[in-house]
């Protein structure tokens, strides 16, 4: 096939998506300070799509491999980046809910973290057109977070405003086209 910019540029459907189009989107648990979900969908700098893996089974016949498809492994962690402000009422909301799902100096869980859904929350990723249009929606199901990162502090650090890594563990993910549907997404049971 020859080259054809013409070729090229028709595939190129509204310009390719773009990285910066992008939400995240999560209630956090009454315990935690549930009115940090809105401050979290502006604050939350960056994450990822995530990848998708199956596993394999290979079988020995004859001095050949054979590979079939496995199971789903799974899923690996979800990264975020949040901005932080002098309300601190993210990063506050993500340390109560560490500390309820166990405590610095006891070890232990607290009773509103071991009911029920308790302190899973599902979240969700969407990628936004350059017209605003949702074009699509990565749910994931059974979120709680696992690592809370640090905030460096530096006198030389002018012009800068904190940031830290909040690290997510969840069961596992869904997607879907876009939606008209801007409101944080339901818990489901699991």
């Amino acid at each position: 096939m020859a080259f054809n910019i013409n070729q090229f540029r028709a595939q190129m459907v509204g310009d390719g998506a773009r990285p910066n189009l992008f939400e995240v989107r999560m209630n956090f648990p009454e315990f935690a300070g549930n009115a940090a979900s809105t401050p979290f969908t502006f604050m939350c700098k960056t994450t990822a799509i995530p990848a998708s893996t199956i596993g394999q089974v290979e079988v020995q016949y004859f001095g050949r491999t054979l590979k079939f498809a496995g199971n789903r492994p799974s899923f690996p962690d979800l990264q975020l980046t949040i901005i932080n402000d002098e309300d601190f009422i993210v990063r506050t909301a993500f340390q109560k809910w560490l500390n309820n799902i166990n405590s610095h100096a006891a070890n232990l869980q607290s009773p509103p973290a071991a009911l029920g859904l308790g302190y899973k929350r599902d979240a969700s990723v969407v990628q936004f057109a350059k017209n605003g249009r949702e074009l699509k929606t990565y749910q994931f199901i059974g979120c709680f977070p696992t690592e809370l990162g640090e905030i460096a502090l530096d006198w030389g650090s002018n012009d800068a405003i904190e940031e830290y890594s909040v690290t997510l563990s969840y069961q596992w993910w869904e997607a879907t086209d876009g939606s008209t549907d801007r409101t944080a997404v339901p818990d489901r049971q699991e």
